[in-house]
């Protein structure tokens, strides 16, 4: 397992991983409906935090957003 620093994926990279996160099915964000472009902004806001990191997985080149905390 890598870990890769959000500052060394171009924007639309990392908006491609944060929306394959965001999207995976059975991601649970409770009963209140939450737009696709809030789901963005706090899954960023984790990142930033140091609450979620991007992890690339090279054995099946898989990349994720794992939390932290």
């Amino acid at each position: 397992m890598l870990i890769i620093p959000v500052d060394d994926l171009s924007e639309d990279a990392l908006l491609g991983v944060i929306d394959a996160f965001v999207l995976r099915e059975g991601t649970d964000y409770g009963h209140r409906d939450i737009s696709l472009d809030e789901k963005r902004r706090r899954v960023r806001a984790m990142l930033e935090q140091g609450t979620a990191r991007i992890v690339y997985y090279p054995e099946n080149e898989f990349i994720d957003i794992e939390l932290t905390a």
